[in-house]
C-alpha cells in the first residue's frame, strides 16, 4: 500500500481522506463506539487501548521518518490493523492533530505534578525547558497542518488554555518566592520560549536550543531563595 498522500500540496482548507481501499474497514472487529444511557457515543475499552496505541506509534514513528511516514508503518507498530486506524483517524491531519494534542496533555500534567513542588523556581526552569523540547520535537507535525490550511490554535485551543492556567501557576509560585522577575508576564515566558526554539532551528545559527534556555532561565532569576541563593539568616523572602 503506498503511503496516504500528504497535505503539502492540496488545496487550503480542504481535508484528504485515508485511501479507501487496500485495508480500510479491516482490523479489530468489534471495536467501535458504544451508546450510553444519554444517547452520547462512548469509545469501548478495546477502543480507547487500540486509539492510545496508534497516537503512541505515530509519535514514535513521525518522530522517526518524519511527516511523510507511511500509514502502514504506524498501525504495524500499533499493532492493530489499517482499517481501525482509518476508524479513528479517518484523515492523516485527524492523526496529526490527535498526536499534538497529546504532547500538549503531557504538557499539562507535568505542569501541575511540579506545582507542587517546594523548589518552585527550579520546577518553573524545569518545565520551560521541557515545553522547548516539546516545541522543537512537534514542529513538523504543526507545518503540516499549516501547510494544510488547519489553525492549530484552533484545534488545540482547550489544551492550550489548561496548558496556559499550570504555566501560569508555576511562573506565580517562583514569583512570590522571588526566584522570578516579578515584572515577567506568561506571555514574556511563551515568546522567550518560542523564539528560541525558532532561532535553533535556523540553519544559519550554530547554536543549541538546551544552552539557549539556560541563558534565558539565567535572566529570568530573582534575588530569592535559589540553588545559588540560600535564604538570609531568617529564612524570608
Amino acid at each position: 500500500m503506498s503511503p496516504p498522500p500528504t497535505r503539502g500540496t492540496a488545496e487550503p482548507g480542504l481535508r484528504q481522506p485515508w485511501p479507501s481501499g487496500d485495508g480500510a474497514g479491516t482490523g479489530v472487529e468489534g471495536e467501535d463506539v458504544v451508546e450510553v444511557e444519554t444517547g452520547a457515543p462512548r469509545l469501548r475499552a478495546d477502543a480507547v487501548r487500540n486509539r492510545a496505541l496508534i497516537l503512541e506509534a505515530a509519535d514514535a514513528v513521525f518522530g522517526e521518518q518524519g511527516v511523510d511516514a507511511p500509514v502502514d508503518e504506524v498501525a504495524r507498530r500499533a499493532g492493530v490493523g489499517v482499517g481501525t486506524l482509518y476508524r479513528h483517524f479517518p484523515t492523516k491531519e485527524k492523526l496529526f492533530e490527535a498526536v499534538i494534542v497529546t504532547h500538549l496533555e503531557r504538557l499539562v500534567e507535568r505542569a501541575r505534578q511540579l506545582v507542587s513542588r517546594p523548589d518552585p523556581g527550579a520546577a518553573l526552569f524545569e518545565f520551560l525547558s521541557l515545553m522547548a523540547a516539546e516545541a522543537a520535537a512537534k514542529r513538523d507535525l504543526v507545518d503540516a497542518l499549516s501547510g494544510a490550511g488547519i489553525d492549530v490554535k484552533d484545534v488545540a485551543s482547550a489544551k492550550k488554555l489548561e496548558l496556559e492556567e499550570s504555566a501560569g501557576a508555576l511562573l506565580r509560585r517562583a514569583q512570590e518566592n522571588g526566584e522570578v522577575r516579578a515584572d515577567v508576564s506568561l506571555a514574556d515566558l511563551i515568546g522567550l520560549v518560542m523564539g528560541t526554539c525558532m532561532a535553533a532551528e535556523n540553519n544559519s545559527f550554530d547554536c543549541s536550543r538546551a544552552r539557549m534556555i539556560e541563558v534565558v532561565c539565567a535572566g529570568l532569576r530573582g534575588e530569592g531563595p535559589g540553588p545559588d541563593r540560600p535564604p538570609g539568616p531568617t529564612g524570608s523572602v
